[in-house]
């Protein structure tokens, strides 16, 4: 028989529960840039939280919420070897480890059920084979394999196929597949609802004493897999109807184990104080977004008056710089959660426009990380194009090369990313005086790195070596891999489009799943690593508060430095003036 998943270790989305274990190991384009920036002053940081090791004065995610890495394998072949990410001494009372039903026939019979799917697979008790070019395919009813791959299935057979039973229970490479793309298909509350009405469903006989002692026995197991899905998905349980059910399911492992109640009681404590921490985060964030403050002064005779300071008067070391910047990456890393990737492509809720906790947007964090990447690069163009003297705009601009290059060192490519594209910012790339002082050659070398030509291969080829070098770290600081982001988001959307999610045969395409899986999981890898850098709150607070021209005020102060060459660029000039000089009037 085939396995129940062909990738069976590939993926430890989180341990099991123990009474005595309570705590957990840890489309948009790349060169978008916003209109404008809002910030807000560092008095908004200041005394909000109580936490005084996060630039944003709130809760780390890691020291909240701690989810078992993800592990990421090669794709090169479609057979993995089975690897259990948890000793299996530590669960005496659960299956000593998911990986042993790896083996379970998928056409498994339960007692009673009312899956039609499972009723195909149980009268279909010799599989029907047939090879065709160098593999086998293989029907288990509504479930289809390839070379022991489950390459598509029926929704029914699947959502079947993640309910644990007395012997039996979903390897948790499927789980984790499952539930993350499971919402292209229907709404989490909904997968939920019918996975614990099909769990407690399956073991009634009639009988009332004998369905207690089989609930009681397969409650752990309801337990562990219950547990999964709010360690790895614990933004599903926003939804007031996720938690309502949540409750539920508690009160009906009451009446039967009190083990696994207290399990319910730990996982749902653990599941509060990390929406308590992204609730937090979110406040902090948006209250940069809201509070509009005061931009940089833009004519010459302001900035002459009155000096502004730059980043080299905070922080003149570029490596310091960047191990600031590179807590604000694994920061903002650590709040997206993996389904804010799917959730783009997945069905519209009818109720999220209602009044409810389910109202929030579903990839708030991940386009918040997108509006750093944003803010960013038009901090670097702001601060080359301040200064009124040329040799300062040469200082910075060398500054910011040097920084650019310790971030490539360290691995954090999307704040490489962001310095190189702020630097190629027309308002920039226009200062030809400037840059004639500039040695380039560092600067060519980076932009060699992360050029966009054949798919950015070269830069696909650097984080191949950052990842390979993540995992054979001897130390934290080698761990570090932050990826540009959003050509991520453009190769997990370019992969949903490209491939269809349904086959003609109306069932679930399993292996654009699998490979969906795949690239989110190599994410949940990179967000675990906590910074092992110093925090410097100053430079932390100049980075994320210090007030950024937007892109007409650029225009308008690069001008200003370097007049202008052509007559184009005279009527740009007077234009801006204007408007601008209108606009300061007006408020």
């Amino acid at each position: 028989m085939p396995p129940t998943t062909p990738y069976a270790g590939k993926f430890s989305t989180c341990g099991l529960y123990s009474s005595n274990n309570n705590n957990y190991q840890q489309s948009h384009s790349p060169y978008r840039h916003c209109s404008s920036v809002k910030t807000t002053k560092e008095s908004v940081y200041n005394g909000a939280y109580s936490s005084a090791e996060n630039p944003y004065d709130i809760p780390h995610a890691h020291s909240v919420y701690y989810g078992v890495p993800v592990e990421s394998v090669s794709t090169k072949e479609r057979h993995y070897s089975s690897r259990s990410a948890v000793s299996d001494k530590q669960y005496s009372t659960q299956p000593q480890s998911p990986r042993q039903h790896s083996t379970t026939c998928p056409a498994r019979v339960h007692r009673q059920t009312s899956s039609g799917s499972e009723q195909s697979c149980r009268s279909n008790s010799a599989a029907k084979n047939r090879l065709y070019g160098h593999g086998v395919t293989a029907s288990y009813g509504e479930m289809c394999y390839h070379d022991n791959s489950l390459v598509s299935a029926s929704l029914e057979a699947l959502i079947q196929h993640l309910v644990p039973t007395l012997d039996y229970y979903p390897d948790r490479s499927y789980v984790f597949t499952f539930l993350l793309s499971s919402r292209l298909f229907l709404h989490p509350y909904e997968l939920m609802t019918r996975v614990c009405h099909l769990c407690v469903e399956q073991q009634r006989s009639g009988d009332t004493l004998l369905d207690k002692i089989r609930f009681r026995e397969v409650a752990p197991k309801l337990v562990q897999l219950l547990t999964e899905w709010t360690e790895t998905f614990p933004y599903d349980f926003r939804d007031e109807r996720m938690m309502r059910c949540l409750k539920d399911m508690t009160h009906h492992v009451a009446r039967g184990d009190e083990y696994s109640w207290r399990a319910m009681q730990q996982m749902t404590q653990r599941l509060i104080k990390r929406l308590s921490a992204l609730g937090q985060y979110e406040e902090a964030i948006a209250a940069l977004s809201a509070v509009v403050t005061e931009r940089p002064p833009s004519l010459k005779s302001k900035r002459e008056s009155a000096p502004r300071s730059d980043v080299l008067s905070v922080c003149d070391d570029p490596f310091i710089l960047a191990q600031q910047l590179t807590h604000i990456e694994l920061d903002r890393l650590s709040f997206i959660g993996p389904e804010e990737f799917i959730q783009t492509f997945a069905l519209k809720d009818p109720l999220e426009n209602h009044k409810g906790f389910f109202r929030k947007r579903k990839t708030t964090n991940l386009e918040a990380y997108v509006n750093w990447f944003n803010r960013l690069s038009y901090l670097v163009a702001t601060e080359i194009c301040m200064p009124v003297k040329k040799k300062h705009r040469a200082r910075i601009i060398e500054f910011f090369i040097d920084v650019a290059q310790e971030c490539f060192n360290i691995g954090n490519f999307n704040s490489l990313m962001a310095i190189i594209t702020g630097m190629n910012m027309s308002p920039v790339a226009r200062l030809k005086k400037t840059w004639s002082k500039v040695n380039t050659d560092k600067f060519e070398i980076l932009e060699h790195q992360m050029d966009p030509s054949s798919n950015f291969s070269n830069y696909r080829t650097a984080l191949r070596g950052a990842t390979q070098r993540s995992e054979t770290a001897h130390s934290v600081q080698e761990k570090i891999v932050i990826p540009f982001f959003s050509l991520l988001i453009k190769d997990i959307y370019f992969l949903n489009e490209g491939c269809a999610s349904r086959l003609p045969n109306g069932h679930i395409n399993f292996e654009k799943l699998w490979e969906l899986a795949k690239q989110v999981s190599e994410f949940l890898v990179w967000r675990q690593v906590i910074c092992p850098f110093d925090r410097d709150r100053r430079i932390l607070q100049y980075l994320v508060t210090t007030p950024i021209f937007a892109e007409d005020e650029l225009h308008l102060t690069s001008y200003e430095s370097e007049g202008p060459e052509n007559n184009m660029e005279k009527d740009s000039r007077r234009s801006l003036r204007s408007s601008l000089l209108h606009r300061e009037n007006r408020s």
